[in-house]
């Protein structure tokens, strides 16, 4: 996999434009960029095809709605990557952390390796977010120990934290009352989801999956609005950065056979995740694609020795058993162009767990 040097030194070989230091503040119904910088000002670009890769940003704090005052050394995950990795401060010296996504974990093991001492990592869920080489390399390795159903119910310090309370919660995701536990910190770290930065994609009237965050597009990650297509965390929030990279080159190749016409029409069909299956991306495919396509999904919950069954018009085209399926990480199908061909424009592909 290529890193971002080699990326950059790619795009520079080329005759494209590449604006810096530029903000699009609005894409159009008809394909207009309007984009701002201090060298060019206002910018109006008429495209034929767009790429949305916006991202996505930290869920913060007022989301959560946990009670007590609002004293420095609270902080999203990302912030403290930003202050210890970039700027070179240090957020606090007692931790807490609260979610164990990814950026948490790693979080967890780079403050204790710049001296601090993580006192616990809190999850909400019975399972954790993060990969679970993550759990075991930034968590495990270090002693750090990981609390299930488990959540921050107040913060305590005025100027500065001071520490913070801590409850089991039962089914419901609720604290259980005299499960309450006080630990003393200066420092909460928020690792409690990252949501796809879909302002634009709003303001263009893209149809938005409920269950990702980020636009419903087909197999070339072209949303429901022509000519403008989706990749990365702004269409789902990933694990692996392999698959950010992978993705993006199905969007780049989808836009530009969009751009020379190569991209024809044809008939649609829906994919649906079921019994276990949160969601699929992408979220409807030509079965007139002569390539395959692979579907992307998450579980809702931890599964082991599971299968995973692909079906479409009563048939099953796959069913593969897995050691284990995690929520924090994405696994993938293929489905293939001999399986397209045996579809009609009433099939659906579903995918779903069996126990």
């Amino acid at each position: 996999m290529m890193n971002i040097n080699e990326f950059i030194a790619e795009v520079e070989k080329t005759d494209i434009d590449v604006y810096t230091d530029t903000m699009v503040l609005d894409v159009s119904k008809d394909n207009v960029v309007t984009a701002v910088n201090n060298k060019d000002g206002l910018i109006k670009i008429q495209a034929v095809a767009v790429v949305l890769a916006m991202g996505c940003r930290e869920r913060p704090r007022g989301a959560l709605s946990i009670a007590g005052s609002r004293p420095a050394g609270v902080m999203t995950a990302g912030t403290a990557q930003k202050y210890v990795n970039i700027d070179g401060y240090m957020p606090g010296r007692k931790v807490v952390i609260l979610g164990s996504g990814d950026i948490g974990l790693i979080m967890a093991r780079r403050m204790t390796l710049e001296g601090a001492e993580v006192k616990v990592v809190c999850e909400l869920m019975p399972y954790s977010g993060g990969l679970t080489r993550n759990i075991v390399q930034c968590l495990d390795d270090f002693g750090i120990p990981l609390r299930l159903s488990c959540t921050v119910v107040s913060t305590h310090g005025k100027e500065r934290l001071e520490g913070v309370t801590i409850a089991q919660v039962d089914e419901r995701l609720k604290p259980i009352p005299g499960t309450e536990e006080y630990i003393d910190c200066d420092t909460l770290l928020l690792s409690v989801g990252l949501i796809p930065e879909n302002e634009l994609s709003k303001g263009v009237g893209i149809d938005l999956d409920t269950v990702t965050g980020g636009p419903v597009v087909d197999e070339y990650r072209e949303t429901l609005h022509k000519g403008i297509f989706a990749c990365g965390n702004v269409l789902q929030v990933h694990d692996l950065v392999d698959y950010v990279t992978e993705e993006s080159k199905i969007a780049g190749k989808g836009a530009a056979n969009y751009i020379f016409g190569k991209k024809q029409g044809g008939t649609f069909i829906n994919t649906k995740g079921v019994n276990g299956v949160r969601y699929i991306v992408p979220q409807r495919v030509n079965i007139e694609n002569e390539d395959g396509v692979k579907l992307y999904f998450r579980v809702g919950q931890v599964y082991k020795g599971a299968k995973v069954v692909v079906e479409c018009d009563g048939n099953v085209l796959s069913s593969k058993k897995k050691v284990k399926l995690a929520p924090g990480e994405m696994e993938n199908v293929l489905i293939t162009p001999e399986m397209l061909r045996n579809m009609n424009e009433n099939s659906e592909i579903t995918v779903r767990i069996e126990e």
